[in-house]
This record gives C-alpha cells, sequence and structure tokens, in this order.
C-alpha cells in the first residue's frame, strides 16, 4: 500500500508540474508576443496600408472587457498556436476588411469566458491596421463539420469558435460560436 500510494503521490506531482508549465508557458507567450506587438504598434509611423499581420505572424489582441478576454491572435490555428494564443483561421477575412472574420482559442484557457457572453457585448480587434469594434448578435453550437459558420458574406462579421461544453473532459464533441457584426 505504502509503494502505491508513493506513485501515485509523484504521478499527481508530475500532472501538477506538467499543468503549471502549460500555463506558464502561455502567460509567458503571451506576455512576449503583447509586446512585440506593442512595438510594432509604436514603430508604424503610418498604419494605413501595412499588412494586418506583421512578418512575426501576430494578427493583434482580441478583447472582449465585460468578459475579461485579452488575448494576442496570431496568423493560423494549429494545435501549437491554439496552445499559446487565439488563431485567426486561414482563408476568412481579416479584422477590417469585409467578410467573415474567424477567430479561434481553447475552451480550456483564453476563450473560457466566452460561456458568459450575451447579446449586444463588445469585441474589439486591434491591429497594425487600426482598431475594430463588434457588437454580439448571437450564439449557438454547432457540429465541427458546420463550416457554413464562417461563410463569408458583403458585412464586416467577426465569427469566434471555441469548443463545447466549457467543461467536457477530452476531446469535446461539439463548438461553440459567437457572431458580432462590426459597428463603426
Amino acid at each position: 500500500m505504502r509503494s502505491l500510494r508513493n506513485v501515485l503521490m509523484l504521478a499527481a506531482l508530475l500532472l501538477l508540474g506538467y499543468c503549471g508549465f502549460v500555463l506558464a508557458d502561455g502567460w509567458i507567450y503571451q506576455h512576449r508576443q503583447s509586446d512585440r506587438f506593442e512595438k510594432l504598434l509604436r514603430a508604424s509611423v503610418s498604419p494605413t496600408g501595412l499588412p494586418p499581420a506583421g512578418a512575426s505572424g501576430i494578427i493583434g489582441r482580441i478583447e472582449a472587457p465585460r468578459l475579461g478576454i485579452s488575448v494576442v491572435v496570431m496568423e493560423g490555428a494549429s494545435a501549437s498556436i491554439l496552445r499559446h494564443a487565439a488563431g485567426h483561421i486561414p482563408g476568412t477575412a481579416l479584422p477590417g476588411e469585409p467578410g467573415n472574420v474567424g477567430i479561434s482559442a481553447h475552451r480550456d484557457t483564453f476563450f473560457r469566458p466566452l460561456k458568459d457572453i450575451r447579446r449586444n457585448d463588445t469585441i474589439s480587434v486591434s491591429t497594425l491596421g487600426g482598431e475594430y469594434h463588434y457588437r454580439v448578435v448571437s450564439t449557438r453550437i454547432v457540429m465541427p463539420d458546420d463550416l457554413s459558420v464562417l461563410d463569408a458574406g458583403s458585412d464586416e462579421v467577426l465569427t469566434l469558435v471555441t469548443c463545447y461544453p466549457f467543461y467536457f473532459i477530452g476531446p469535446a464533441p461539439q463548438r461553440f460560436i459567437v457572431r458580432a457584426n462590426r459597428v463603426i
């Protein structure tokens, strides 16, 4: 029994250490990329005409003040990017362009507060090209293969995607979608 207890204690310590590492790694990455984005903003004398994504792959920062969300957005939605930041979904519009801007993040980390989002909440996306404001118009739950939520239109729309249910253990079976229209 004593050996089993020691093995279980060691396993628990290793798991806690891993969780601590993942949290610290994400925090450090966010801090560094946020600093890099701020430097890029200060360095750009005339932001008009600059591509929204810098050479480093930084799209900008997304913020939802009521929910306490403030996270760097990187280009792409690979596992590596989503481990450290929110990801701009390739093939969707960029902020400030007509169409559907798709941004994804994990429900376990950056987008967990979306569980409390409400209609008319405000979301802002800051890029090298400017700051864009959106107002939430709807939320819904879809299956992972329902890509219609990312369909482009002529309006400027922001779509946030994360896994659902929020407290599901393991790979989540559905996606939580937040749709917001740009406000000027």
